[in-house]
């Protein structure tokens, strides 16, 4: 509770503490633990090369998000436009000069990490849109005119992703992006609209994808057409996910990825190993954790008093359902293999930094929900 003569929006740090959310914080350490638990058993019994690196970066980034989360989200307002273009400028760098790898470039190498700045787009986005329709009255909100500067800003990082390859990115930003519009209250005939045109421009946008994406939706309408060429990875998940069962094989005796038959076991495909480890329960219990987040996700965002702070903590929680939906779905065969890691879990640095701050950004959220943000913005406010 304030202290006496002080009010919510003049808290000390010592009050912003006792106010995050610590069960929420525990949540996030218990998927964690899993991804731990899993990146462990991936590498045979070693902690090495993926659990020593992993447990370091999420220690890192849990301290960062505590930090977000305790900074005035009026902040976060004044500075959200300069993230979205430094965000920008790097997705541009990524274009000039950035490392590729796996036939792709999406990375930029800056010796103790290779950063990947679609990653961050996913936060900048969020800020920046919600920054954006924050100062926009809502009778305005589907005024034609005010929506040309929010698509755009989807359109130039949607576009930079398209071309490093990755279309699984660029359409979780054009998604996520869809979700703040739509929160923000523009008319659903708009994205009646928006679906027809880019029906319409399907035989269009077929001739620009690259072959190995068009390899990857016609592989998904039928993977046994090429087994062991572009179907052999969903055929390997399906068979690890079927064989795990009810209850699965046990801690660290999955056939399909001891004996190395399932590929990427520590990134995209991780939760097809913990399915054959665990079986069905485990999934289960995976994907219990998860609903939690996104319960406490959705009752953070909805408890704000402002615009800002409600559309920021929506657009990061459905940023992470997207994550956990499109990844899950994948190793399925529910949609084309894309590379879309499951958040938490699957090894990587930028993904797990990225998303920690978009928690911090969500807690600060609740922290400062009784703050009252004028509709210019955190310059007249903080």
């Amino acid at each position: 509770m304030p202290a006496v003569g002080l009010s919510r929006t003049e808290l000390t740090l010592r009050q912003k503490l006792w106010q995050v959310r610590w069960l929420f914080v525990l949540l996030l350490c218990a998927v964690a633990g899993i991804g731990f638990a899993m990146l462990y058993s991936a590498a045979k019994g070693s902690v090495e090369p993926w659990t020593s690196r992993q447990v370091i970066r999420f220690a890192a980034g849990l301290a960062m998000m505590i930090a977000v989360a305790v900074t005035d989200i009026r902040l976060w307002l004044r500075y959200a436009y300069g993230f979205y273009l430094v965000s920008l400028a790097l997705l541009g760098a990524v274009e000039i000069g950035g490392s590729v790898g796996m036939g792709a470039q999406r990375w930029i190498d800056l010796g103790i990490i290779n950063l990947q700045p679609s990653e961050l787009m996913k936060i900048a986005l969020v800020l920046a849109l919600a920054r954006y329709f924050h100062g926009v009255a809502a009778e305005d909100v589907n005024r034609p005119l005010l929506l040309v500067v929010p698509l755009l800003m989807v359109a130039a990082p949607s576009a930079l992703v398209l071309r490093q390859p990755d279309l699984g990115t660029a359409l979780m930003l054009i998604i996520a992006a869809g979700a703040l519009f739509f929160l923000a209250g523009v008319r659903l005939l708009w994205f009646a609209a928006v679906a027809g045109l880019a029906v319409g421009l399907t035989p269009i946008i077929w001739q620009f994808l690259r072959d190995y994406q068009k390899q990857r939706v016609l592989t998904f309408l039928n993977p046994e057409s090429d087994p062991l060429g572009a179907g052999y990875h969903i055929i390997q998940s399906k068979i690890a996910l079927g064989s795990g069962g009810l209850f699965g094989k046990g801690f660290m005796q999955g056939t399909q990825s001891k004996l190395d038959f399932l590929p990427e076991k520590q990134t995209d495909f991780i939760f097809t190993m913990l399915a054959e480890e665990f079986g069905l329960m485990g999934g289960l219990a995976l994907l219990g954790l998860y609903t939690l987040v996104l319960v406490y996700g959705f009752a953070m965002s909805l408890g704000s008093r402002s615009q800002f702070g409600r559309l920021l903590g929506l657009g990061v929680t459905t940023t992470f359902f997207l994550f956990v939906f499109i990844n899950i779905a994948m190793v399925m065969g529910l949609i084309p293999v894309v590379g879309v890691p499951l958040p938490l879990i699957s090894y990587g640095g930028t993904a797990m930094i990225t998303l920690l701050f978009g928690f911090g950004l969500l807690v600060s959220v609740h922290i400062h929900r009784d703050v009252v943000i004028g509709r210019r913005g955190a310059p007249d406010d903080l």
